[in-house]
């Protein structure tokens, strides 16, 4: 009995007295910019994303910088280079983050000696030393990323190919 006067009401989702098609306004909340508000934060915001702009610690694939002369890379490359060896003791203390940070940038620092001192050679010798070049850092992006895996076996393997790279590549530049 209980359930009968359930039964016999009518079986209505919505009351009709309360459905409408007309948009509520108590509970919409919009952002209405004018043209004045517009005009005021833009350049606000401007100034604020442009001075506070910071590198990513990955790597730096900048065009080689063409006040750069010949003389400076040949003067820079054997420091970079020497950086570029020395993460090794970084790695061997197992200071992942670190070691990546040393490693991105002497990489792109030598990167750019390389890349100045190979575009002063000839041309008949340009082919062989960027295939040289390009073994070198390809073994140090996946060095990279072994490093960010904290894959240490792949880490050594990379660090020995970089060594006889690096030491074939610089026979041939200076």
């Amino acid at each position: 009995m209980a359930l009968l006067p359930l039964v016999q009401k009518p079986l209505t989702p919505f009351p009709s007295s309360n459905f409408s098609n007309k948009p509520k306004h108590k509970a919409q909340m919009s952002l209405n910019f004018t043209r004045r508000t517009t005009v005021i934060l833009c350049p606000i915001i401007s100034i604020n994303l442009l001075s506070e702009q910071q590198n990513a610690n990955a790597f730096d694939f900048r065009i080689t910088v063409p006040d750069q002369t010949l003389e400076e890379a040949e003067d820079g490359i054997q420091n970079h280079a020497k950086n570029l060896l020395k993460v090794k003791e970084l790695f061997e203390g197992e200071s992942w983050k670190e070691g990546q940070k040393a490693l991105r940038k002497s990489s792109a620092l030598l990167k750019q000696d390389m890349y100045t001192i190979i575009q002063a050679k000839p041309g008949k010798q340009r082919p062989e030393l960027r295939k040289m070049y390009s073994v070198l850092f390809n073994n140090v992006t996946t060095m990279d990323f072994a490093a960010r895996d904290k894959d240490v076996p792949r880490v050594w393997e990379c660090y020995d190919n970089i060594v006889i790279a690096l030491n074939n590549l610089m026979s041939r530049l200076l």
